[in-house]
């Protein structure tokens, strides 16, 4: 109920008046069924921007830290991340990266549609890096399609940093979906998972014409406190 009223009533009209935001392929999005948006990631508002320009409802798997704040600021953030149907995944590996699998898992045997970024974590610089395979584990076991999509300018409507968004249009590109019923049952095989994940993050480069790094995002942010000092 709250997602609706969020989407629909309060959040919904509010950002597509003042942002304008655009979007192409929206045809893309299967019509019904479980599906994973796999999507690239400039910023935090890439998770409130998407699902309102989409007509079915879907989760984003954010990061825990989303929904542990304190204060006032802290509780708006945690209601409105849990109203417009963000789950909080615990990103720190091991038994939590199993865990986090596992909730993507249960959306997707509902029939939902889930988003994730496979990138992992926000890009510090715009470039597009190299991709995680849960993303592609997930697909193959949940044997569902991977539907890409390229956020264009939301880096520099809310920037890493900055909490409080400026104006400016949006957009969103979306392609069709990605058939990997080949791979089916083969989800336990490194080699496979990479190659999935490599032919999606193959997919948001030429759809979003980013410059493509072959490292993780998460490598080149914990480099950056070294190089500075």
């Amino acid at each position: 109920m709250i997602y609706w009223v969020l989407k629909y009533l309060i959040i919904g009209p509010i950002v597509k008046a003042i942002f304008r935001p655009w979007i192409v392929g929206r045809s893309n999005i299967p019509a019904s069924g479980a599906a994973i948006i796999a999507s690239n990631h400039l910023s935090v508002s890439d998770s409130i921007f998407f699902p309102l320009m989409i007509d079915r409802p879907m989760s984003f798997l954010a990061k825990s830290d989303y929904f542990t704040g304190t204060g006032v600021k802290g509780w708006a953030t945690r209601v409105f991340m849990k109203g417009t149907g963000q789950i909080p995944i615990d990103r720190t590996g091991g038994k939590a990266s199993e865990a986090s699998l596992n909730t993507g898992l249960q959306v997707l045997g509902r029939g939902d549609i889930l988003g994730i970024y496979p990138e992992g974590t926000r890009s510090p610089d715009g470039k597009l890096y190299r991709g995680r395979t849960g993303l592609a584990r997930m697909a193959l076991t949940a044997r569902v399609p991977v539907v890409p999509v390229v956020m264009i300018g939301t880096d520099e409507v809310m920037p890493i940093g900055r909490s409080i968004p400026r104006v400016g249009r949006v957009g969103m590109v979306i392609g069709e979906p990605l058939d990997f019923s080949r791979f089916y049952g083969m989800e336990s095989d490194r080699f496979v998972l990479r190659s999935v994940t490599d032919e999606i993050m193959v997919a948001l480069q030429r759809m979003g014409e980013q410059e493509y790094e072959d490292v993780y995002a998460s490598t080149v942010k914990d480099r950056r406190p070294a190089t500075a000092s």
